[in-house]
C-alpha cells in the first residue's frame, strides 16, 4: 500500500551537538564525577528552569538580546508579539534571579553548583555551540566573600580535570585590581575601555592592541606600550610582583590587587607545577568582574577557546534586589572540552549501553525463571537485561556482543551458569552471591 506522507530527511543542526550512546555514557560519567567533586567541597545543587523572562535575561546588558532564543508556541493565540520568555544563554543570570527570589530562604555564604544546558544564538564554529553544557560553581555572601574561595575554586576545578584525565591544561589567573590600579597609576582616564581592548590581546596581538589604545583611547604611545608590557608578565609563582614593581607605577588599588593575587597563587601551589600561572594578560572583558579572574586552556590546543573561566564580582543580584551580594565563581565548558577531546580521539568509548549482564532466555526454561534472576541481580546493584524472547542462544550472544554487554547469564533451574564474553570462560554461578572476578565484594 502506497503512502503520500512526506518523508523529511534527517540532518544535523549546526551548533547542536548530539552523541552516540557509547559517547553519551562517557559524558554522563563525566557529569557524575563533576557533581561528586562539587559536593565533596560542600556545594549544593540548584536546577532553575531552562527559560527565564526576557526582561531578566536582558538585564545583564552587553547585547544579550542578540544571543537569546525566544520561546513562543507555534499556535495558541500569542500572535506576533515579542516572546516574553527565552532560553537562558548562561547560568549566571538564572543564579542571580534565583538568589534574589529565594534570598530569605538561603544560608550564606551560599555555595551552589549548576550542571545544565545553555543556549546561545551565535555563529557555530569549533568550540562554540548554540546548545551546550556548562558546569558552574559560585560562592555568594551578604558581606565580604573570603579570599579562601578565590584560592579554593582553581583547586576544585583542577581536581575535576585530573579525574577526567583532561590533561595537560593550564590555568591563567589575574586580578582586575592589578589592571585597574596600574592603569589608574598611569593616568588612563578610561580604565574599563583599556581593559576591554587588552582582553583582545590573544586574538589580535600586541601591535594591534597598542594601536587601538593609541587611536581609540588617545593614549600616549609610551603609556600604551607600558600597558601592553604589563600583559607580557606571566609567572608560575608570586614573582610577578617584582616585575610589576619595576614599572614604578604606584596606586593603592594596585597594591591590593597584587596582595590578593599573591594569596591565590600561594594556595595554588597545591596544584602540580606547570599548570597554574599568574598571567597579567587575562582581563575578562565583562564589566562585572572586580577581582580575581580565571581562564583555562587545553595546553595541547593553544588556539582553542578557553575551557573554563570565571572570576570575582561585587554584586550579582543588583538588578533584582536592593542588597549587595559579592561572590566568586568558575564555569567549566563541558561540551567544549568533551567535543574537542572526542574529535581528537582522546576519549575512549566502550559499551553502547550500561547493561552488565544479559540473562539468556533458554527455550526449555520458564520465562519467570529468567525474570527472577534479573530481579535478584538488579537488587544487588547490577544493570541487567532479560532477553525479550527465547531465540537461538547464538543470536542472543551476538546481541550482547554488539552492545558491549560483558556477561551472559544462563538461568538453568538445575544450575545457573555465567559466561564472560570477553574471556570466553563459563562457570557455575549463584545470582544471590555472584560478582565479577575483577570486582571487589564491597562494590556489589
Amino acid at each position: 500500500m502506497s503512502s503520500d506522507r512526506k518523508i523529511v530527511k534527517p540532518k544535523p543542526l549546526s551548533g547542536f551537538p548530539e552523541w552516540l550512546p557509547e559517547q553519551r555514557l562517557v559524558e554522563l560519567r563525566w557529569i557524575d564525577t563533576i557533581r561528586r567533586t562539587f559536593e565533596a567541597y560542600g556545594f549544593c545543587n540548584i536546577d532553575p528552569p531552562s527559560v527565564e523572562d526576557v526582561e531578566v535575561l536582558a538585564s545583564k546588558g552587553e547585547d544579550t538580546d542578540k544571543e537569546i532564543y525566544g520561546v513562543r508556541r507555534l499556535a495558541g493565540g500569542e500572535g506576533r508579539d515579542e516572546p516574553k520568555i527565552a532560553l537562558h544563554y548562561d547560568l549566571t543570570v538564572p543564579l542571580a534571579r534565583y538568589v534574589a527570589q529565594h534570598f530569605n530562604e538561603l544560608s550564606f555564604p551560599f555555595k551552589r553548583y549548576q550542571i545544565q544546558r545553555a543556549w546561545r544564538g551565535e555563529r557555530p564554529q569549533e568550540g562554540r555551540f548554540r546548545e551546550f553544557y556548562q558546569c558552574d560553581l559560585d560562592v555568594l555572601d551578604t558581606g565580604e566573600v573570603s579570599l579562601h574561595f578565590d584560592a579554593e575554586l582553581p583547586v576544585i576545578v583542577y581536581e575535576i580535570l585530573r579525574q577526567l584525565r583532561v590533561e595537560p591544561v593550564t590555568m591563567h589567573i589575574n586580578n582586575r585590581k592589578v589592571l585597574e590600579g596600574f592603569y589608574t597609576g598611569l593616568g588612563i582616564p578610561d580604565v574599563v575601555g583599556a581593559i576591554r581592548i587588552l582582553d583582545k590581546l590573544d586574538k589580535v596581538g600586541a601591535a594591534e592592541v597598542t594601536r587601538m589604545l593609541v587611536d581609540d583611547l588617545h593614549l600616549a604611545s609610551d603609556v600604551a606600550a607600558r600597558s601592553v608590557a604589563l600583559a607580557s608578565i606571566r609567572t608560575p609563582d608570586t614573582s610577578f610582583e617584582e616585575r610589576v614593581r619595576e614599572f614604578g607605577v604606584r596606586s593603592d588599588l594596585l597594591d591590593t590587587g597584587i596582595a590578593e593575587l599573591k594569596f591565590v597563587m600561594q594556595a595554588a601551589q597545591a596544584i602540580p607545577a606547570g599548570v597554574v600561572f599568574a598571567d597579567l594578560s587575562v582581563a575578562r572583558g565583562f564589566d562585572y568582574y572586580t577581582g580575581t579572574v580565571y581562564e583555562g586552556k587545553l595546553a595541547a590546543f593553544p588556539g582553542y577557546p578557553s575551557v573554563f573561566s570565571g572570576g570575582r564580582y561585587d554584586n550579582l543580584v543588583g538588578g533584582f534586589l536592593r542588597q549587595n551580594l559579592p561572590g566568586v565563581g568558575m564555569s567549566i565548558g563541558l561540551t567544549r572540552i568533551f567535543s574537542k577531546l572526542l574529535a581528537e580521539g582522546k576519549i575512549e568509548t566502550g559499551a553502547s549501553c550500561p547493561t552488565q549482564v544479559l540473562v539468556i532466555q533458554l527455550p526449555d526454561t520458564q520465562r519467570e525463571q529468567a525474570l527472577e534472576t534479573g530481579r535478584t541481580l538488579r537488587q544487588r546493584g547490577f544493570n541487567v537485561e532479560v532477553y525479550h524472547e527465547a531465540r537461538k542462544i547464538g543470536h542472543q550472544i551476538r546481541y550482547a556482543t554488539r552492545k558491549g554487554i560483558r556477561y551472559a547469564w544462563f538461568p538453568d533451574p538445575a544450575r545457573h551458569e555465567v559466561k564472560d564474553l570477553a574471556s570466553g570462560e563459563q562457570s557455575p554461578a549463584n545470582p544471590a552471591t555472584w560478582r565479577p572476578a575483577n570486582q571487589p565484594a564491597s562494590e556489589t
